[in-house]
């Protein structure tokens, strides 16, 4: 019989991180409601039961604490982040008893350090971060443990007192699904109504501070001025502004952009049909998209900063460059595209090391051992 998951979610979700939870679990959600949004990336066909609730954090808190305490019939609680949310489960936990693990996806305080050196992303107010930071350390005295998605957050939340620990980088990669291509990539792209002349690379980050989509266009700028023939293939909710920012640089003509689109339908057709993927993030907690890149076995650059350190490897599954240095981008994207043999070595090492660490399968096994080892 399946174990019963409660999964609070305070700030939305993906899709796949659902959906392995429903597959291994008799899964149920308690979420914050999203104005403007939606709780959950993607339609989805698992089964779960889903409750939302107050759209303010401190409403939703409330709302959570109540849930928790009157919820009987779940036998664990993953609550998302370290914040209010996160609060409101730990203290429900001192009364009913519940396992109850904190899910850490991203490194917030980094975040906002980004928002408050560029501009353009939500608005960053001094006494949030006071408050997170109090919150981060208040939830680790209360803490029954933490899941984290690499090492360099297990050092974030390790920062804030916390002590039990498991790394396990949940929703991990669907390697059946996310695999190399059987057709050509030419004829692909033709397939998916994509440009066949001339080098496609894919960006497939949300527009934010912390995304540095801004370098990215103006490695592309260069690298256009200087005579190569490239598109930019861009699926985010940010899709729009993406659009303007590239006007603003002058390569609007050279940009592919649409909303996003189902991770486990489209996605895994645009790693295959793209020559390159680039992650070219200020700050992350892993970057799940040059791992689904690497299991199409195509090419990855990426920026040298957080969990990205721990994947993309320079020399071994990818290139790497230091945070907004666009000179650098641009000699690496070059490199990419004009040594085909090394790129195919490089992406292939990588299909290697997300099979052997990031498979779906794989990570939830641990996640259901580790809640099962809470249960006895």
């Amino acid at each position: 019989m399946k174990r019963r998951l409660l999964f609070v979610v305070e700030s939305g979700t993906d899709v796949r991180l659902v959906e392995g939870l429903a597959n291994y679990f008799d899964l149920r959600i308690l979420a914050r409601k999203i104005e403007g949004g939606v709780e959950i990336s993607q339609p989805t066909n698992a089964s779960f039961e889903m409750t939302v609730g107050p759209t303010s954090r401190t409403g939703f808190a409330t709302f959570v604490f109540r849930r928790l305490l009157n919820q009987r019939d779940i036998d664990a609680v993953l609550v998302q982040g370290y914040t209010l949310a996160a609060m409101a489960a730990n203290l429900a936990r001192q009364i009913t008893r519940k396992p109850t693990l904190m899910l850490v996806c991203s490194p917030i305080e980094a975040y906002y350090r980004c928002r408050l050196k560029y501009p353009g992303g939500p608005p960053y107010r001094r006494s949030e971060v006071g408050a997170l930071n109090a919150l981060a350390r208040a939830n680790a005295l209360f803490a029954d443990g933490y899941v984290v998605l690499s090492d360099h957050l297990a050092e974030v939340v390790r920062s804030h007192g916390a002590k039990k620990i498991a790394r396990i980088p949940i929703y991990g990669v669907n390697t059946n699904i996310f695999h190399p291509p059987s057709k050509s990539k030419s004829q692909l792209k033709a397939e998916l109504g994509l440009p066949t002349e001339g080098s496609l690379i894919f960006f497939s980050s949300r527009i934010a501070p912390e995304k540095d989509s801004e370098t990215l266009l103006r490695a592309v700028r260069q690298l256009l001025d200087e005579g190569e023939d490239l598109w930019l293939l861009h699926r985010s909710g940010g899709y729009k502004q993406f659009l303007l920012d590239a006007e603003r640089f002058g390569v609007q003509s050279r940009v592919i952009a649409t909303d996003a689109v189902h991770p486990h339908r489209t996605l895994p057709l645009d790693y295959q049909a793209c020559d390159l993927c680039i992650q070219a993030s200020r700050e992350e907690g892993l970057g799940f998209s040059p791992l689904e890149a690497l299991a199409c076995e195509t090419p990855v650059v990426a920026t040298q900063v957080g969990g990205l350190q721990e994947t993309i490897r320079e020399g071994q599954t990818g290139w790497t460059y230091p945070v907004g240095d666009t000179k650098a981008l641009a000699g690496c994207i070059r490199e990419a595209l004009g040594d085909s043999a090394e790129a195919a070595r490089r992406a292939h090492n990588g299909r290697q090391l997300v099979s052997a660490e990031f498979d779906r399968k794989l990570v939830f096994d641990k996640l259901s051992a580790l809640i099962d080892s809470r249960l006895r």
